[in-house]
């Protein structure tokens, strides 16, 4: 199992393939702790977290036993596209929240081209504590809006990435944001948060 510890995510998946379940074994141990962290996120309900979790490597293996997946160097994205399709069929099976989507002439002019917040060292503990209560906001977002918010400061993927993994354009991965920036501005003034980082 030694040299199976210097494969890549990719790798160990070429190789499960192959026949090797212990690859697998390893694939799993590095990529667990992300992508249910993630689920648990969006979906906010452990029980729900956990069954979301077991399908989703369900559909992982049977994908890859179908040979569905390619080498691409992008085995982690490949995974949260599969999470993600998982979370999004469940909230239709269920209906369990009113999905608010931004409306198809949805102008985009006025978003900041600031992707990246500098952070010093002077800043770095209030802007701690303001992530603290934005989080406590995020989860107050509908689905879609928490979901794109998460992957772009928490996971730092581009909103190209995000797009990839959702399944949507990049444009609306940009007006998700741009909404989700909405509320949790509105849901601040409405509680008197301040949101402002330095």
């Amino acid at each position: 199992m030694e040299y199976l510890k210097d494969m890549t995510d990719e790798e160990l998946a070429m190789s499960y393939v192959e026949g090797n379940n212990r690859a697998f074994d390893l694939l799993l141990q590095r990529t667990q702790s992300k992508l249910f962290s993630y689920i648990l996120f969006v979906v906010r309900d452990r029980d729900k977290a956990e069954d979301v979790f077991q399908e989703t490597f369900v559909k992982v293996i049977t994908k890859l036993n179908q040979g569905k997946y390619t080498q691409s160097g992008k085995f982690s994205a490949w995974i949260m596209r599969i999470a993600h399709n998982v979370i999004m069929d469940s909230y239709r099976e269920h209906k369990a929240q009113n999905i608010v989507e931004p409306t198809v002439d949805n102008d985009l002019s006025n978003i900041s081209s600031k992707d990246l917040l500098e952070m010093n060292a002077e800043n770095r503990f209030v802007n701690e504590q303001i992530l603290c209560d934005v989080k406590k906001i995020m989860n107050q977002l509908p689905a879609p809006q928490r979901e794109v918010v998460y992957m772009r400061f928490y996971q730092e993927m581009s909103f190209k990435e995000i797009a990839e993994t959702t399944g949507v354009s990049i444009n609306t991965s940009l007006g998700r944001m741009r909404y989700a920036v909405l509320n949790m501005r509105r849901m601040a003034r409405q509680h008197n948060v301040m949101l402002q980082l330095d």
